[in-house]
């Protein structure tokens, strides 16, 4: 079971990837909307794992991965993404993103991703 911070700017997809999670075990420990939220609640919860989104207000998700990547090289972020972001996926990859998942999230997907990150 990994503890979660969901990283949304979109309450619907934060309340479906919530309820995927939630069927499959894990805990969402905390949410945020902003890429800026996202790291001040990393630094407080200190999840097993981050789901950011890539564009949100504030700051987006690949400036928050890097922020967040900056405070520990070892935190596990996956990236959710609309289909047609590929430029930007790779670009959080590149700056240390384990994975990511298009939206509309496909249960399994998400969790496949998730098992593999702790295998």
């Amino acid at each position: 079971m990994a503890k979660i911070l969901i990283v949304d700017d979109a309450a619907f997809m934060r309340m479906m990837l919530k309820n995927i999670l939630a069927q499959h075990g894990h805990e969402v420990i905390g949410e945020a909307v902003t890429g800026k939220e996202a790291v001040e609640k990393y630094q407080l919860l200190r999840p097993d794992l981050v789901t950011m989104d890539i564009t949100m207000p504030d700051m987006d998700g690949i400036e928050a991965v890097e922020k967040i990547r900056q405070l520990d090289p070892d935190a596990k972020i996956i990236m959710c993404s609309a289909v047609g972001q590929e430029v930007l996926v790779r670009k959080a990859i590149s700056l240390g993103a384990k994975d990511f998942v298009v939206k509309p999230f496909e249960a399994d997907r998400v969790v496949s991703a998730i098992n593999q990150l702790f295998e």
